[in-house]
């Protein structure tokens, strides 16, 4: 009897959101045995983590080979195969933040606040673990390793879904950090995924209720706002990054230069990389020009507005770069592009600035680069953003960078956490409160 389509997509779903609850209990049991394993034990698995990692990268290696192979024969944009591709100094990178991670405190435990009341009860508020992490990512090995960090370390489990490009990476990842636990004397499912069951998983993940705690996605904004609108279990939304910088009147022009190329070339397919330049009406003629030459010798094209365009296209006919300036669109005020790409604004007023990134911004990071002070307070005080830059490059919002160790993800909403998201916020507190024999009158 052959099977209908319908009851092969039944089977797929029901098949799918049993390995999860298999899946998720089994984390669920790992987190609970991880409670009572004091700093020192924990700190030593991630030394082991590293240690495996470092000794186990030809196997990595290929299996992102493989990974890398097939993204190319796809056709995968370019900033995207490099935020997939892994080499031995990535892979020693990585390590490498899972020591830094062990050098930091360890967030459990720790009284956030607390006092006496005058009828003598002890209140304080401690940071207890979150429970079970489930994270649906796209094609970033480096997360696999981050989240496994920050969730040991913080004392929770997680349950990964990565995406389907880096599944041979990510298999072979989480087999030696398993590996590596268990010969640290820890439980093997504290790193779980449900890779297997695809993207069937990836729903019953976002359904599992009650058996994950919370759930984050990491990925673009088709990802997330899928993870968003679909899912019943409470998430953290990481967002998508169209990020700009704007140089203010009063900007150091040649610093600037160097700021705006490194936001936007240092790493193309990254959240945090620039995707629009805001030039204030005074600054422009004589900061695009130096800028355009530079962000051209690395490839970007601008998408620039009739001032913006102005300002550079007789040096773009003269230099034979016509195709790296085009006129921009209204698509472009919102673009992430992860690529080459740079939209191009000239504005009157920070006023104007600032109303443009209200309008387009997806509360990721901004930068403003003047040498104003009340023209840096405006902005540090308007715009409302997870992560605000100063005279310094959007790439600056990092975990690493911002001396978290590694992070979970951006976040761009407003509750629980906000902005690059370390140990603390993959905890939650509860209030213990000590009395001698107190009763409520």
């Amino acid at each position: 009897m052959t099977t209908s389509p319908v009851d092969a997509a039944n089977d797929s779903v029901n098949d799918a959101e049993a390995l999860v609850a298999t899946t998720a209990g089994a984390a669920r049991q790992a987190q609970r045995a991880l409670a009572g394993v004091n700093r020192e034990r924990k700190d030593a698995a991630l030394h082991a983590l590293a240690d495996a990692l470092t000794a186990r990268a030809e196997f990595i290696l290929a299996a992102n080979a493989r990974d890398l192979e097939r993204a190319r024969a796809a056709g995968m944009k370019p900033g995207l195969i490099d935020r997939l591709a892994l080499d031995g100094d990535r892979i020693a990178a990585i390590a490498d933040s899972l020591r830094e991670i062990a050098a930091l405190p360890d967030p459990v435990g720790q009284i956030v606040d607390g006092q006496t009341l005058p009828n003598g009860l002890r209140v304080r508020r401690v940071r207890v673990p979150l429970g079970v992490v489930g994270m649906i990512y796209e094609a970033r090995p480096n997360v696999t390793v981050d989240v496994a960090a920050l969730t040991l370390k913080s004392g929770n489990a997680v349950v990964l879904r990565g995406g389907s490009a880096a599944a041979d990476t990510n298999a072979a990842i989480i087999t030696v950090l398993r590996d590596a636990l268990t010969a640290a004397g820890l439980p093997a499912d504290l790193v779980t995924t449900i890779d297997p069951a695809g993207r069937a998983g990836a729903t019953a993940l976002m359904h599992a209720r009650g058996l994950i705690d919370v759930l984050v996605p990491r990925g673009g904004a088709g990802l997330i706002r899928t993870v968003v609108e679909e899912s019943s279990v409470p998430v953290i939304e990481t967002g998508s990054g169209n990020c700009h910088v704007y140089v203010d009147a009063a900007a150091d022009l040649a610093a600037a230069v160097d700021i705006i190329v490194n936001a936007k070339t240092q790493r193309v397919g990254v959240c945090n990389a620039a995707e629009t330049l805001l030039v204030h009406r005074s600054a422009a003629s004589a900061y695009l020009p130096a800028a355009a030459d530079a962000l051209w010798e690395r490839g970007v094209t601008l998408h620039a507005d009739a001032a913006a365009r102005a300002c550079v296209e007789e040096q773009a006919s003269a230099q034979g770069r016509a195709e790296l300036l085009v006129d921009a669109t209204e698509a472009d005020w919102e673009t992430e592009y992860g690529s080459l790409d740079l939209a191009v604004r000239v504005v009157d007023t920070i006023d104007d600035a600032i109303a443009h990134i209200t309008a387009y911004s997806t509360g990721h990071t901004e930068a403003i680069l003047t040498q104003d002070v009340a023209a840096m307070n405006q902005f540090v005080s308007q715009v409302d953003s997870a992560a605000i830059m100063v005279n310094a490059s959007t790439r600056f919002t990092d975990g690493g960078q911002l001396g978290l160790g590694a992070e979970l993800g951006i976040s761009t909403q407003k509750l629980h956490a906000r902005g690059p998201m370390g140990l603390a916020a993959l905890t939650t507190t509860k209030w213990v409160v000590e009395g001698a024999g107190h009763v409520r009158p």
